[in-house]
């Protein structure tokens, strides 16, 4: 259970003052609610929630040294923690440890980052704008006629520095050990999907490049087309070029299917990316890993067609 630091100790006897419950406040600290109760008591034994002298090594760092640290990584999430022990003033040069340990206190821990898309001003107005107009969408009515579709690229042979290798101590260059990666992955292959409520289109491969006459007479007219007969279908796609075309918005106009307008710049509002994601780790999952693009490919369409 995390333990709370004295800035947060001040601000939770703060609320406890207010008439906050301890409930409320413990789920705000993400602490247990006794940790809040103990805090109360002692509040009102000793009149401070202060730490206590104990025994042990002396801190190494001062208050302005923590509230140095906290401020110096919350202002950058990227610096790196031996950037904060050169820059700390004052004579004497903390371990990188103790500053870990300082970040550690104020709830922050290095994680591997999420890798989004560069967004300008202006996107984040266009997504909060289109977020405002569908406010008020709900499954039975609207979301249920969307078909959601995109394409995604699948390679042969992914590495995300996830994966680890036991080892002992001079084995690192052990045939057995290195995880051999062929250049750019091994290639891979691009698909064409679309998802609602009801169900899926069938999974298509997209080979080369796709054109906006390919688009239409490759993936729209055979397999999009027939998912969208309701008159209450709704199609959503992305901005790329091939999808934004004027052969591509007359096709769709000629057949009178209403596109849901969609931001620039933002595959990750899309639900079916987390089918993307999902069909890469179930293929990854399997006990024998595709050998060439054809295998995968195959693999993609049986759990494709195996999720529920």
């Amino acid at each position: 259970m995390a333990r709370l630091s004295r800035e947060d100790r001040q601000i939770a006897l703060g609320r406890l003052q207010a008439g906050q419950s301890q409930s409320a406040i413990a789920r705000h600290f993400h602490v247990s609610q006794s940790t809040i109760s103990r805090l109360w008591v002692r509040f009102q034994a000793t009149g401070s929630v202060a730490d206590l002298p104990r025994a042990g090594r002396p801190r190494a760092t001062t208050a302005a040294h923590d509230r140095f640290i906290r401020l110096r990584h919350l202002r950058n999430r990227f610096l790196s923690v031996s950037s904060s022990v050169q820059a700390l003033p004052g004579p004497h040069r903390l371990s990188a440890q103790t500053v870990r340990n300082r970040l550690h206190e104020a709830g922050l821990r290095a994680r591997r980052p999420h890798r989004g898309a560069v967004l300008t001003r202006r996107h984040r107005q266009n997504r909060v704008q289109w977020g405002n107009q569908h406010l008020r969408w709900t499954l039975r009515n609207h979301w249920r006629h969307v078909w959601f579709s995109d394409e995604s690229y699948f390679l042969l042979q992914r590495h995300d520095g996830r994966r680890r290798v036991y080892r002992r101590v001079n084995e690192r260059y052990a045939p057995n050990c290195v995880d051999e990666a062929p250049v750019h992955g091994g290639g891979g292959v691009m698909v064409w999907g679309a998802i609602n409520t009801a169900g899926r289109s069938t999974l298509v491969h997209v080979q080369g490049r796709i054109t906006a006459q390919r688009y239409v007479e490759e993936i729209l007219r055979p397999h999009a087309l027939p998912l969208l007969a309701d008159q209450d279908a709704i199609f959503q796609q992305d901005n790329a070029r091939p999808h934004t075309a004027r052969l591509t918005t007359q096709f769709l106009t000629d057949h009178h299917v209403q596109v849901l307008p969609w931001p620039s710049m933002s595959p990750n509002m899309n639900p079916i990316e987390h089918l993307w994601d999902e069909l890469d780790r179930r293929v990854r999952r399997r006990e024998e890993a595709p050998a060439n693009h054809r295998d995968l490919l195959q693999a993609l369409q049986e759990e494709w067609d195996t999720i529920p």
